[in-house]
């Protein structure tokens, strides 16, 4: 069983900054592909950015290229997601997610395990 837990959500405005936080439970976190995903009301749950076990590759959705970075510290099981140059079109609740197979999927329905989410909010 992998327990996963964001912290680091809030409200913010246009052009701020903001670092999501994912915590997990579990001895082999190291192996797990990690991702973030993001949701708004009506919508279905969209990829953000996902690392792989090493950290050494990492991939993103077009709209937050360049100004999203996805990182994660296998010493600490925890996966973060640093946000720069917040839009009011990134609001919504962010979910991380592990996937036990370490694929390297932008699929939800590949990923094993679910946080409660966080909100983020930007205001314009």
């Amino acid at each position: 069983q992998v327990q996963l837990v964001e912290s680091g959500g809030g409200l913010v405005q246009a052009g701020d900054s903001l670092r999501l936080s994912c915590a997990a439970s579990g001895r082999t976190f190291s192996r797990y592909t990690m991702g973030w995903f993001r949701q708004t009301p009506g919508k279905e749950r969209r990829f953000v950015a996902a690392v792989v076990w090493s950290g050494g590759a990492t991939y993103y959705a077009d709209s937050v290229k360049d100004r999203f970075t996805i990182s994660r510290d296998n010493t600490k099981n925890t996966v973060y997601l640093q946000m720069n140059s917040l839009k009011p079109e990134d609001t919504a609740i962010y979910y991380c997610a592990a996937d036990l197979r370490g694929s390297r999927s932008n699929n939800p329905a590949e990923y094993d395990y679910w946080g409660q989410g966080a909100q983020v909010t930007v205001s314009s």
